[in-house]
C-alpha cells in the first residue's frame, strides 16, 4: 500500500470509526436499544443516530473547507456539539 498516504491523522480517524463501532456494538450488546423520538422525524436507535452523527459531521467539514479560509478546529468542535445534542436529543 506505498500509494497510500498513510499519515497520523488518517490513523487517527479510522481508528476513532472502528472504536465508535465496537464501543456501539459492545453497549448494544449489553443494553439492546429501543427505539425512542427526538427532535428528528423518525424513531431512532442509537445505532442510527451515530450514523446520522457521523455523515452529518463529514458535511459540516467539507462545507467548512468549501466555505472558508479557517482551520479544521472550529468545524471539529461544531461537530463536537452537534454529535452530542444529536445523540442525547435526537
Amino acid at each position: 500500500m506505498e500509494w497510500m498516504v498513510w499519515t497520523i491523522p488518517t490513523a487517527i480517524f479510522f481508528v476513532a470509526i472502528a472504536a465508535m463501532l465496537g464501543f456501539m456494538t459492545f453497549i448494544d450488546l449489553r443494553n439492546p436499544a429501543a427505539p425512542r423520538k427526538g427532535f428528528l422525524p423518525m424513531e431512532t436507535t442509537r445505532g442510527d443516530r451515530l450514523y446520522v452523527t457521523v455523515l452529518s459531521c463529514a458535511f459540516i467539514n467539507l462545507a467548512w473547507l468549501g466555505l472558508t479560509d479557517y482551520l479544521q478546529y472550529p468545524a471539529l468542535a461544531l461537530c463536537l456539539l452537534w454529535g452530542y445534542i444529536l445523540i442525547r436529543w435526537g
